[in-house]
């Protein structure tokens, strides 16, 4: 099975597995990438993710897709915003972590964050193939922060993490984020030590900074694609 992804900004891809679209995290999209691929027809469906209600994750204009969206999945926080009333309920399901939500296409799996909302981990029922999109799910290890706080970062992350031991994907979107420095591959060194996945995506990087994996980033024995998109519509094709 092909899986084409194309780079939308910060956590924002589109997907196209087999014959259905995933949007996921789409806040800003100036090349209108996603309308022009639901214009372009050759799916089945369409489903559109949002993890949580942080404008960089999260934006109204998704909402120019209600005619075609099969079904909205958004984190629980959204419900409470002004901008998640707009949508029309009828076709919304918020998640709280740890729900499952599935119809004739994919199901659905939420996962808690280390910051606010959900994860989510979509299965292509049909191809059997699963993709895990963190959301802001991460170690947050901030230089400069008290030593307490960065304590209390590691557990929460730690805690999470435990919830995710042996799960497994053939694509992982996860945060490499430019702005935390010599720690910005921290969280995704400890993910991909516990998780069996076929390649991943790093996002929630528009510093831009163009990390790429070290030698002994990868879990003993295990190799994987890598990919750190930099400019929207840039895209790649991972065969699963």
């Amino acid at each position: 099975m092909e899986i084409t992804v194309t780079y939308l900004l910060n956590s924002g891809f589109l997907v196209r597995a087999g014959r259905t679209l995933l949007v996921f995290d789409d806040f800003e999209d100036q090349q209108d990438i996603v309308g022009q691929a639901i214009r372009a027809g050759g799916h089945d469906a369409v489903y559109i993710f949002a993890s949580h209600a942080h404008f960089d994750h999260f934006d109204q204009h998704i909402l120019n897709y209600q005619q075609e969206a099969a079904r909205y999945v958004f984190g629980y926080d959204i419900r409470r915003t002004k901008r998640g009333r707009m949508f029309p309920q009828d076709k919304v399901t918020y998640m709280r972590p740890y729900e499952e939500w599935e119809d004739a296409c994919i199901k659905v799996e939420s996962y808690d964050s280390t910051d606010t909302g959900v994860a989510f981990r979509v299965t292509d029922k049909a191809a059997g193939k699963s993709i895990f999109h963190a959301g802001d799910f991460n170690w947050w290890d901030w230089t400069g922060e008290t030593a307490e706080n960065r304590r209390l970062a590691e557990n929460a992350f730690r805690k999470q993490l435990k919830k995710l031991e042996g799960m497994k994907a053939s694509l992982a979107f996860f945060p490499v984020d430019g702005r935390l420095g010599p720690m910005q591959d921290k969280g995704a060194r400890e993910f991909v030590r516990v998780t069996d996945i076929g390649a991943l995506i790093t996002m929630h990087d528009l510093t831009e900074s163009g990390w790429q994996p070290a030698a002994d980033f990868f879990p003993a024995a295990r190799k994987f694609p890598v990919w750190s998109p930099l400019r929207p519509g840039e895209q790649r094709i991972f065969t699963v």
